[in-house]
């Protein structure tokens, strides 16, 4: 759906014609006015709705993200947050405090990473919820990819992995999902759950982008044990499974390197 259709569709007057945005992979993006306009060709049946859960979710643990106006399966309407300046050291402090909430138990909705669809689950042992809701639906997907590797990403679960407790996560947070506003930084993009913050630690670290600034605020705010640095590799086998089934075999080398790491 075009997005002057969609924001009519949503109840709301354009303001000026669609500008496009960069949107990732997985979307297209447009600023329309005071909106920002996602929607994509033939999006999987849920996609945006989860994308507007998430945000929501986020809000509601105090993490700075745009205002939702509308979804629905065709789209997703959000408020437009003009650019502003790069605050490192705030997104420290401010991811630092999400990590430090607490929920009564891990839990995900039914909801994607990408396009990518996961299943929903709640509580339980953390590396068995993590792993039968993150990394095998992905493993199964890439399996006959792997080049025999299969057998040992599910070895790396068999060993139990390090708890601090439940904390609200983005999910799915490299770089091109923080935007610094005028307002702040503000989350974008999120693949909500409650888990342990090693799973969003471990994304930032795959493929950089964060400064010192920021490592040095998160930590001196949230200070990270070893046994949780140890265990990143872990968890970015399964980011890397994602991008061995969106981009291809080029990711096996990098998912080798995290398995050996680990």
């Amino acid at each position: 759906m075009d997005p002057l259709s969609l924001l009519r569709k949503a109840g709301l007057e354009a303001e000026g014609p669609p500008v496009p945005l960069h949107g990732g992979d997985m979307a297209r993006v447009y600023r329309v006015g005071a909106y920002v306009v996602k929607t994509a060709e033939d999006p999987p049946r849920g996609l945006f709705p989860a994308e507007a859960e998430g945000l929501s979710a986020l809000r509601a643990w105090g993490a700075p993200v745009p205002r939702v106006y509308w979804w629905g399966e065709e789209g997703l309407v959000l408020e437009y947050l003009p650019p502003g300046p790069e605050d490192w050291e705030g997104l420290g402090r401010g991811l630092a405090a999400l990590h430090r909430g607490r929920g009564e138990a891990y839990w995900a909705g039914a909801g994607f990473l990408g396009t990518f669809p996961l299943p929903g689950r709640q509580g339980g042992d953390w590396t068995e919820f993590f792993f039968l809701r993150c990394v095998e639906p992905f493993l199964r997907a890439t399996w006959k990819r792997l080049g025999g590797l299969g057998p040992k990403v599910e070895a790396l679960f068999h060993r139990p992995l390090p708890t601090e407790g439940p904390s609200p996560l983005h999910g799915d947070l490299w770089h091109g999902n923080v935007h610094f506003s005028q307002r702040g930084p503000v989350l974008l993009d999120p693949s909500f759950f409650v888990g342990e913050r090693g799973v969003d630690l471990a994304m930032m670290r795959l493929f950089g982008g964060f400064s010192e600034t920021f490592w040095r605020a998160y930590r001196e705010a949230y200070p990270v044990p070893e046994e949780v640095e140890r265990a990143l590799p872990r968890y970015q086998v399964y980011y890397l499974l994602a991008h061995v089934h969106f981009f291809g075999e080029g990711y096996l080398g990098a998912l080798w390197k995290a398995i050996s790491a680990s």
